[in-house]
């Protein structure tokens, strides 16, 4: 399972939609970015493929940034999320 998290300009709290597959993952992470280049905003509506009945939809320039993560068991072990943890030696 693949997480594509969004993080909104003006909110604490990230927006998250998962896809089973890699390459669907890919697909939508290319068009949340094409969105966000784009000079026009654009409504984005998206689901997730783990909880059929969540939706939600956000115009493009409210995006401040967008992640994809694998969050499944084959996903390293005692790894946090984000782009970079620290640890101490």
């Amino acid at each position: 399972m693949f997480s594509i998290d969004l993080s909104l300009k003006y909110s604490p709290m990230p927006v998250s939609v998962q896809r089973k597959e890699a390459e669907t993952a890919e697909a939508l992470y290319q068009e949340i970015i094409n969105a966000m280049q784009s000079d026009q905003p654009k409504l984005l509506q998206l689901t997730c493929e783990k909880q059929t009945e969540k939706k939600v939809a956000l115009f493009s320039d409210q995006i401040s940034a967008v992640i994809v993560s694998q969050k499944d068991g084959s996903a390293a072990a005692g790894r946090s999320a984000g782009f970079f943890a620290a640890t101490a030696s």
